[in-house]
């Protein structure tokens, strides 16, 4: 077990340099002035554009520019934006407020996607069963902005349940309508894939053996069907967190969330390279670390998986 996950640690280097190296790469490379707006509508001074071209390399080729730049990180050092603010502060201020957000909708999909698959792949074909299934084409269907803008204005305006906007920092209560909108694609997914997964295993040589040896029809869904049946699934959670985090731009920004998505907007807008480069890299080790940990779950969840 040790050796497997020093390995899979060892896996992941390249890969984070690979993927930061890509994620540098095309910031650095969109097209236009990475100064223009940066002094008001007059030009930046000569001055200012020269110590700021030094300060970040932008003179030097792409690769040395990557090195100085993950030489500085590696030290903890993101940098600072074109205004002169630390990087890391605006990183440790939004990513505490797009993990909970995130936290929250995984919780909202886990559940609800979880309750919904079990409950139709042991019941196919019934009315619950044909009321899920269009209810999730439905939230797959639906746009993530329509979904909140609709929700925001029920919920928050019309019947006043709940406050439209969130505020800074966020209460767990006040992130449930967001993380509903921003779960609501991956849930649709969560119920159909635990569905045909439990449909599947049902007809399982060791679900028939359980059901024959007479044991309680609870015991054999909650300890045989339902564990096998989740190693999909919690490959889909577990990568799923990454992308929730990373695709919360538009709900952060509904809902007037101090988030991530909301400063990576912001910084593509002013063309922030830096800054977006510091958040994705962040996001980029959170993807690599939580499949590391499905993986390792699958060995609890099915004993017949063994690391070596």
């Amino acid at each position: 077990m040790g050796r497997y996950v020093l390995r899979r640690l060892l896996q992941l280097i390249p890969v984070f340099f690979g993927t930061t190296l890509l994620i540098y790469w095309l910031v650095w490379s969109v097209p236009g002035d990475p100064f223009a707006g940066k002094c008001g509508e007059r030009p930046c001074p000569d001055s200012f554009v020269q110590s700021m071209t030094e300060k970040y390399h932008l003179d030097d080729p792409l690769p040395v520019q990557y090195f100085f730049y993950m030489s500085h990180l590696l030290r903890g050092d993101f940098g600072t934006t074109f205004g002169g603010r630390e990087i890391s502060d605006i990183i440790v201020q939004a990513y505490p407020n797009t993990l909970k957000l995130a936290m929250v909708a995984l919780l909202i999909e886990g559940v609800i996607g979880l309750t919904a698959g079990v409950i139709t792949g042991l019941r196919r074909g019934g009315f619950v069963d044909n009321l899920v299934l269009v209810s999730t084409l439905f939230l797959v269907a639906i746009p993530v902005f329509v979904a909140g803008f609709l929700l925001q204005y029920l919920f928050g305006v019309r019947w006043g349940i709940v406050n439209p906007t969130v505020s800074n920092p966020p209460a767990f209560s006040e992130l449930i309508l967001p993380g509903f909108v921003l779960a609501s694609g991956s849930m649709a997914y969560v119920a159909r894939l635990t569905r045909t997964s439990i449909a599947e295993n049902q007809r399982s040589d060791y679900v028939r053996t359980a059901i024959a040896k007479g044991l309680p029809q609870r015991r054999v869904v909650g300890v045989h069907l339902l564990r096998n049946s989740l190693i999909p699934v919690v490959t889909f959670l577990g990568t799923d967190l990454g992308a929730l985090m990373g695709g919360a731009i538009v709900t952060e920004g509904i809902f007037s969330i101090n988030g991530i998505g909301r400063e990576v907007f912001r910084a593509i807008v002013t063309k922030e390279g830096a800054t977006v480069v510091g958040i994705v890299v962040v996001l980029v080790l959170v993807y690599l670390l939580m499949n590391l940990l499905v993986d390792l779950l699958y060995a609890a969840l099915d004993p017949r998986i063994r690391y070596e």
